[in-house]
């Protein structure tokens, strides 16, 4: 027979916070992501606490001043849009756009991506490689 349970006993022990599945109760002032522990840097949090400030480049973006970079992406993206009647151009659209304008992966990359994958460069005169080679085209023409 089991013990009857006395009323100001919680039933279940509520989990300790930081356990997996655990809720925050956001009440208490804790930050659900100072608990999950430190990830490593990645170089492109945006969020800023104490002591972060905004770049130059990111701030005056924000304040409506675009560079001249800025402006021919904004440019080409609407663009994009406009000719492909896209409202939303999909993450491979947005590559094309970025190679046809004349990027190249010629550096190493700044960014952390916990090893998920590997590093490469191209020369800077590179072709885009973001539609079919002519002789392609004529192959789909003879197989059809």
């Amino acid at each position: 027979m089991k013990k009857p349970q006395d009323s100001k006993t919680p039933a279940s022990k509520p989990p300790e916070s930081g356990q997996c599945g655990s809720v925050v109760d956001r009440r208490l002032g804790l930050d659900r992501r100072l608990l999950a522990g430190e990830t490593s840097s990645t170089n492109l949090e945006r969020r800023r606490g104490p002591g972060r400030r905004l770049s130059d480049f990111v701030r005056d973006a924000e304040e409506g001043q675009t560079s001249p970079e800025q402006f021919m992406f904004l440019m080409a993206i609407d663009t994009f849009k406009r000719v492909n009647g896209k409202s939303f151009p999909s993450w491979t659209d947005v590559l094309e756009i970025v190679r046809k304008l004349g990027y190249r992966k010629t550096m190493r990359t700044e960014l952390n991506l916990g090893g998920r994958v590997e590093d490469w460069l191209e020369r800077a005169d590179a072709p885009a490689a973001v539609t079919k080679p002519k002789s392609w085209e004529e192959e789909d023409r003879d197989a059809a």
